[in-house]
């Protein structure tokens, strides 16, 4: 069943990166969220994440464009598929054009974002940008380095194979 509220929230989301205006955007956050950028890592609070999506996703690229896909809610949690594109304006990169997918994780508070969580194969973006494969590596560790870190992939590397499902068994 679909949930407007939450595709409310998506449309107004999307509609602020594009947009470009750091503070519309933010404004779809609580004003203690957390933005887990793949490519710029986490930013914390209002002013942190309308600076990422101004000053740093709008100063890297053009013609943005970020469009989400079968929303789905469940109490706190939300999730959609996106597709987005940019042209770089990275001076190495300049012109190229990027599209990319992913899927996103939203830990909400009402009808806003507390904590944003995305998963994007960035080596498929790197592709289209023409990125050395040694500087592609070092990415790919730093985001690796960020993946290990998360309490969350801590809490699953110490639990032993087969706990979590065994645990929604018992239900």
């Amino acid at each position: 069943m679909p949930d407007r509220d939450f595709d409310r929230l998506l449309a107004r989301f999307t509609a602020a990166a594009e947009s470009g205006e750091g503070e519309r955007f933010a404004a779809c956050f609580t004003p203690d969220a957390v933005y887990h950028d793949y490519i710029y890592g986490p930013h914390r609070g209002r002013a942190e994440i309308a600076q990422m999506m101004q000053g740093l996703f709008h100063r890297d690229a053009a013609d943005y464009r970020w469009e989400m896909f079968d929303g789905l809610r469940q109490g706190d949690l939300g999730y959609a598929w996106s597709l987005s594109s940019f042209t770089s304006t990275i001076p190495e990169y300049a012109g190229k054009r990027v599209v990319i997918d992913g899927m996103s994780r939203f830990v909400l508070k009402g009808d806003l974002v507390a904590e944003y969580f995305e998963s994007v194969n960035g080596g498929v973006a790197m592709a289209q940008l023409g990125v050395e494969p040694a500087r592609m590596a070092g990415v790919m560790r730093r985001w690796s380095g960020w993946l290990q870190e998360r309490p969350e992939t801590r809490a699953y590397l110490d639990r032993p194979a087969g706990a979590h499902a065994a645990g929604l068994a018992r239900g």
